[in-house]
């Protein structure tokens, strides 16, 4: 496949970084490098980016900003709301630790019409990793805020991390997003990515238990959307139809998904690159906000990246080995270069084998075992 066909010509959401600041959270999987630090967005950064989010926006109704990583609400609402205001026609959401939030700040998203993700692990002996930066527990303070959500009745979603993929646990966890009331849950197992150098290693067959145990919860009360179930039976659906591979993870464009740091530097594909350095990459980013227009950085990515030319190299290994390579497309370029020590061209992950072939290979059973 030629390589200027591989990302798509405009992204469907831009992940803006208002804060590098993690506030009050200092969870032990954090991957990024300055969530101690409180690096603020400059307004500028925002206006620049908007004069091109503004144009995408207005061609699709459903572009999203997304205010992501550190604590988007340790911006303050103030500032958060100038960066917000140049942006036109584009949707908001807001991903957060919820430890921040008070009827100030819910007054602030009802007024902006942002949409609300909170990042919660599950009940309380699975939250041991969401700790506050005092050490102490981080579940009761997460869940004042996620309180306040619901008094001011304002839906939100959820993504958790599962360190430990138990399937003894998938029930219980499953059904404390349910009684919660979240409108989509996702799952991701724990990485080994940027300054997380030491996540578990989940064994295979085990989270393979996992995700079956878990679309066995699903199946039994089928009331919020499961990211990963999604994926599966779209998957599986396009196969049934015969659309397959036209139609596959594998074959779909890239979406460029550019992030933009506080600074204005531009990492595409992989927000979890953000922030971090490299002696053949430098800095991993295509550019800056403030030097050119995000539109051009966009066009001319792969000419301006030299990292993503050895990172279709691991892509276009992964097809020619990978049975598996039709659902995901591809191992993320943040795992592929944490994983194997700095490289973009290795095949198999921990996570592709944990987060993606173990999903599949989970689900599956779950339907062979519910077929009658």
């Amino acid at each position: 496949m030629p390589s200027r066909s591989r990302l798509a010509s405009r992204p469907r959401a831009v992940i803006m970084q208002p804060t590098t600041q993690c506030l009050p959270m200092d969870c032990t999987y954090c991957y990024l490098p300055f969530r101690k630090t409180k690096h603020l967005m400059p307004t500028a950064v925002a206006e620049a980016a908007a004069r091109s989010v503004n144009r995408w926006a207005a061609e699709d109704p459903a572009f999203e900003v997304v205010w992501h990583g550190g604590e988007p609400l340790a911006t303050g609402r103030e500032h958060l709301a100038a960066l917000m205001a140049p942006f036109r026609g584009a949707k908001h959401s807001v991903q957060t630790n919820a430890a921040l939030l008070d009827d100030a700040w819910c007054e602030f998203l009802l007024e902006h019409e942002v949409y609300v993700g909170v990042s919660i692990d599950g009940p309380e002996d699975m939250n041991t990793h969401r700790v506050t930066l005092a050490g102490r527990p981080g579940f009761h303070v997460a869940m004042r805020g996620i309180d306040r959500l619901h008094r001011h009745g304002i839906a939100f979603s959820a993504i958790a991390v599962v360190s430990d993929p138990d399937p003894a646990d998938a029930a219980r966890f499953y059904e404390f997003f349910a009684e919660l009331g979240v409108t989509t849950l996702g799952v991701n197992v724990e990485e080994t990515e940027g300054v997380n150098y030491h996540a578990p290693q989940a064994d295979p067959a085990r989270s393979t238990e996992f995700w079956a145990a878990l679309a066995d919860a699903w199946r039994s009360n089928p009331v919020i959307q499961l990211r990963e179930m999604t994926r599966v039976m779209n998957f599986a659906s396009a196969v049934l139809h015969g659309h397959t591979p036209a139609s596959a993870p594998a074959d779909m464009p890239w979406d460029p998904l550019p992030t933009i740091a506080y600074d204005g530097g531009v990492v595409m594909l992989s927000p979890e690159l953000a922030g971090f350095t490299d002696k053949r990459f430098g800095d991993f980013t295509t550019g800056n906000v403030l030097r050119d227009g995000l539109d051009v950085l966009v066009a001319e990515t792969e000419k301006r990246t030299p990292w993503i030319t050895e990172f279709w190299k691991g892509v276009d290994a992964c097809r020619a080995t990978c049975p598996f390579f039709a659902f995901c497309g591809g191992a993320h370029p943040a795992n592929r270069y944490f994983e194997h020590e700095g490289r973009f061209d290795g095949t198999r992950t921990r996570y592709c084998t944990t987060a993606k072939i173990a999903l599949l290979e989970g689900v599956a059973r779950h339907a062979s075992a519910h077929r009658h």
